[in-house]
């Protein structure tokens, strides 16, 4: 009986540990849909370019996704890779969660920016991560945007920002905000060199980041669905103590309120990127 019970025991462990390895390799393939809630096999989520194929969702993207959809193959030369994250408050533990980041993520920083070109089009092209940090804006961030807008101005290149942020870098305090009116100066520039800025707000886009350079685009585009705001919705209801309209800060109402120009679906991004560009090319 004791052989016969440690066998069972032996048994059960077995299948037990069978149906861990299954369960781990259904989370590895497999992804849930916030949205429709369907079960989408990840490969034929990454086929349609991160969009739900039964909804619609746009899935977040990478940096290095979403510059493999946009430019050209073979064409995006990194801008500011030698700008490197600071830490001028000090704060305890700040530069080795960056470097944990940089190991995961196996980007430097919240954004990658750089030259490449768009269905033919040479642009200066920056991407925000909401993999690092949740996109949080840094002096590192501030710095890549500014250095690549100088790099729009001194090319006369059309500069084109996809912007995703959590809002400003606590750990680095003032020096976060200070970004804001860093980066809106260099737009100034660009707006006075009569070069061409495409905004486009991805979910989610809020904080320092929608207060300044991304909302500040001759053309501001947007996924659909999107959150864009300054402060999330739960904030701003306890602070005025009013139920929000449906749909607040989504692509679609700030459509209708005339805060964006256009939703675009991600499959016909890079098209009507290339076609604006076309658009507002000087004879």
């Amino acid at each position: 009986m004791v052989i016969e019970k440690i066998r069972k025991m032996n048994t059960e462990e077995t299948i037990k540990k069978k149906n861990e390895k299954a369960s781990d390799m259904m989370i590895g393939k497999w992804v849930k849909c916030d949205e429709c809630k369907e079960i989408i096999y990840k490969e034929e989520l990454y086929k349609n370019l991160s969009v739900c194929p039964n909804c619609g969702k746009h899935f977040r993207l990478s940096a290095r996704r979403r510059i493999k959809q946009i430019a050209d193959e073979g064409t995006f030369k990194i801008i500011g890779k030698e700008v490197t994250t600071e830490n001028p408050l000090e704060f305890e533990g700040y530069l080795k969660k960056v470097e944990a980041l940089r190991e995961k993520t196996k980007i430097e920083e919240a954004v990658t920016c750089g030259i490449c070109e768009i269905e033919g089009n040479r642009v200066v092209l920056g991407v925000m991560d909401s993999n690092f940090l949740m996109g949080s804006m840094g002096s590192a961030v501030g710095e890549k945007i500014t250095l690549s807008i100088e790099t729009a101005i001194q090319e006369k290149l059309p500069f084109i920002m996809f912007c995703v942020s959590g809002g400003a870098r606590m750990q680095e305090g003032i020096i976060s905000l200070m970004q804001m009116a860093k980066t809106s100066s260099a737009i100034a520039r660009l707006h006075q060199e009569g070069l061409l800025y495409i905004s486009i707000l991805t979910d989610p886009t809020t904080g320092g980041v929608t207060a300044s350079f991304a909302s500040l685009g001759d053309i501001v585009l947007a996924e659909p669905k999107a959150l864009i705001g300054f402060a999330g919705p739960r904030v701003i209801e306890q602070t005025i103590k009013q139920k929000l309209p449906e749909g607040f800060q989504s692509s679609e109402f700030l459509l209708e309120h005339g805060f964006i120009d256009k939703i675009v679906e991600r499959k016909d991004m890079k098209s009507t990127i290339a076609k604006l560009i076309k658009l507002h090319e000087k004879k």
